[in-house]
């Protein structure tokens, strides 16, 4: 199971990031290097860290020169983020490189990758969700309202974990069959962004 597998390296990663809860700390990844455990922590450390870029850039009040700064951090963390990804699918497609494809086999909407990545996305909903639900100085009418939005993030957290799971089996039974994209994000290429390349004349 996965999903199972992952989630909780995606909850020590939010762990470990919130006791300093700085974007700019260092990220000391407690597992070896190379591992597909390692490659997870680093995964939803990036997605913490851009989770809290995100609050930052939001600020009514932040000054433009910053905004400026973070924007391109957020772009930057965009591709390293979709790298990572990658890097998983490269995981799965190495581990089933073996499996004989079914004639009938269907392929999915997304790879084991994209949904490991959106996983690693609602672990962060959830870890900051239940800190409003249990946030002391928050009105109980807040509270409640965030418990319930809680409630359906942890019923999506279950549905994930079986739909993710279903997938991996359909793929090592040879039932679906794995195509994997690269991204090809184009604002930070300068021959595929307009606004660099006419810099660049």
């Amino acid at each position: 199971m996965f999903a199972e597998f992952a989630f909780p390296i995606f909850e020590q990663a939010i762990k470990d990031y919130h006791i300093i809860d700085d974007v700019y700390q260092p990220v000391k990844n407690p597992y070896e290097k190379g591992t597909i455990e390692y490659l997870l922590y680093a995964k939803n450390w990036v997605d913490t860290v851009q989770w809290h870029y995100e609050d930052i850039i939001r600020d009514p009040q932040i000054d433009p020169v910053a905004a400026l700064d973070l924007k391109r951090k957020i772009d930057a963390s965009n591709q390293v983020r979709t790298d990572m990804v990658e890097y998983i699918d490269s995981y799965f497609l190495q581990k089933y490189a073996d499996v004989q494809v079914k004639p009938d086999a269907k392929i999915n909407t997304e790879s084991p990758a994209w949904a490991i990545d959106r996983l690693s996305i609602l672990a962060l909903k959830i870890y900051h969700m239940n800190e409003e639900a249990t946030r002391a100085e928050a009105t109980a009418e807040h509270r409640a309202k965030c418990q319930e939005k809680l409630n359906v993030l942890l019923d999506q957290k279950n549905d994930m974990f079986t739909s993710i799971s279903q997938l991996i089996e359909d793929i090592e039974a040879g039932d679906k069959y794995m195509k994997v994209y690269k991204q090809m994000k184009m604002y930070n290429d300068e021959e595929l962004n307009p606004v660099l390349y006419q810099n660049k004349k």
